[in-house]
């Protein structure tokens, strides 16, 4: 008999089981449009030039070695993902209220975050702190906070499937509902998996309620500049956030907006009344690091930060992430008309209404089956594309399997 004899046989992660079900599949005409990676046109991962430029820096640079790094991370690189965050000129920088924890990824950000909350957020036992994540979101929100210890996770309505966009009354009658102290997650930009972000108006109507109830803002930006082309576009809700006195918590990841998926590149910002509350949040954190990974790697932060603090590498990266945010555009664009040209049934004006990586098509679970099974096109069952799934040669047959399915499939 084994002790492990009881082990139940867990679900596979979708989206991986997504990409394994797509290379097993041997038809030609076969498209992947779930994996959450970006894609260039030939539909190949792209390093990018700046990042090699960086790499062969820090090969040269003979000043370095593989001593540990400190508790919290890389000093350079934790300050400068913050200032691209919040800006280089916030007010909350200069006032030294502004740390930052160095994670792996976006994921380990937001697991410090959560650890952190469920520990000493308003300083009691937060297990019954109701965690607020919209409907629908990436599946990591729910099982992060679930797994840090939080007992009372809720939706928010953030999707309108009959307009196919922002359900902004159900959010604001939400966040009036919620108890005060609620812990609110939101999507900095390019909301994942809808792609579909509040306007300015909407923000400051949500950071008017979130101030009034005293509901704690937990942005997680996974996609600065990859939404837009434009970093301070895409941090635009945060920073107005900050700029309205919030303490708030902001997970950043670099995977995709430096491609640096397998490098694990995160980081926690923390906004603070002041320096003296700051050290103490940092000082839990920095015991929460030592019993989750307890020193993270190098390479991707160190990456990061030459990048970051040199004026002419910023300038490359910047035009480097334009190019990724300009192709995802132009998918876009192009899938809108042609559905358009074929008469397919409905509105796809969302298409090109929606940011960043992902499209909630609108297609239902019956016509992803039939997308999937009879066209060789793989998404995942909620309807979500990768638009970077998308090239110049596969668009015309991912159009017309679209409009088959719709017309046929009900």
């Amino acid at each position: 008999m084994s002790i492990f004899g009881e082990v139940p046989l867990a679900a596979p992660v979708a989206v991986f089981k997504l990409t394994a079900d797509f290379r097993e599949d041997q038809s030609p005409n076969k498209v992947n449009l779930g994996v959450g990676a970006y894609r260039t046109d030939e539909c190949q991962p792209w390093v990018l030039p700046v990042v090699k430029k960086v790499e062969k820096i820090i090969v040269e640079d003979h000043s370095l070695n593989h001593e540990y790094l400190p508790i919290l991370g890389l000093p350079e690189f934790r300050s400068s993902a913050s200032k691209i965050a919040l800006g280089a000129d916030s007010p909350a920088i200069s006032e030294n209220r502004v740390g930052a924890v160095q994670c792996l990824g976006g994921t380990g950000a937001l697991k410090i975050g959560a650890e952190f909350l469920r520990r000493w957020y308003n300083g009691i036992d937060n297990t019954k702190t109701p965690v607020y994540v919209s409907a629908p979101t990436w599946e990591n929100h729910n099982a992060v906070f679930s797994n840090a210890g939080f007992e009372d996770i809720r939706p928010y309505k953030y999707w309108d499937g009959e307009k196919r966009g922002l359900d902004l009354a159900g959010l604001l009658d939400d966040l009036e509902s919620a108890p005060e102290h609620s812990i609110f997650v939101l999507h900095a930009c390019a909301h994942n998996p809808t792609g579909t972000d509040p306007t300015q108006d909407q923000w400051k109507q949500i950071a008017d309620i979130m101030k009034r109830k005293n509901l704690f803002a937990f942005f997680d930006s996974a996609y600065q500049g990859f939404a837009s082309g434009n970093l301070d576009q895409d941090a635009w809700a945060i920073r107005y956030f900050v700029s309205h006195g919030f303490e708030l918590f902001c997970a950043q990841s670099f995977s995709k907006n430096f491609g640096l998926y397998n490098e694990r590149v995160g980081n926690l910002t923390v906004v603070a009344k002041d320096q003296d509350k700051l050290n103490h949040v940092l000082s839990q954190m920095e015991k929460i690091v030592r019993i989750t990974w307890s020193n993270p790697p190098s390479q991707g932060a160190r990456l990061v930060a030459i990048t970051l603090n040199s004026p002419e590498l910023f300038a490359e990266w910047k035009d480097n992430v334009k190019t990724m945010a300009d192709r995802v555009l132009l998918m876009r664009a192009q899938l809108k008309e042609k559905l358009k040209s074929l008469g397919t049934p409905g509105t796809w004006e969302h298409i090109t209404e929606q940011i960043g990586m992902f499209s909630f098509t609108g297609l239902n679970p019956k016509q992803v089956e039939y997308m999937i099974k009879e066209k060789h096109i793989f998404l995942m069952a909620s309807g979500r594309i990768n638009m970077c799934g998308l090239t110049s040669k596969n668009i015309d047959y991912v159009a017309e399997s679209i409009h088959e399915t719709v017309t046929r499939i009900q």
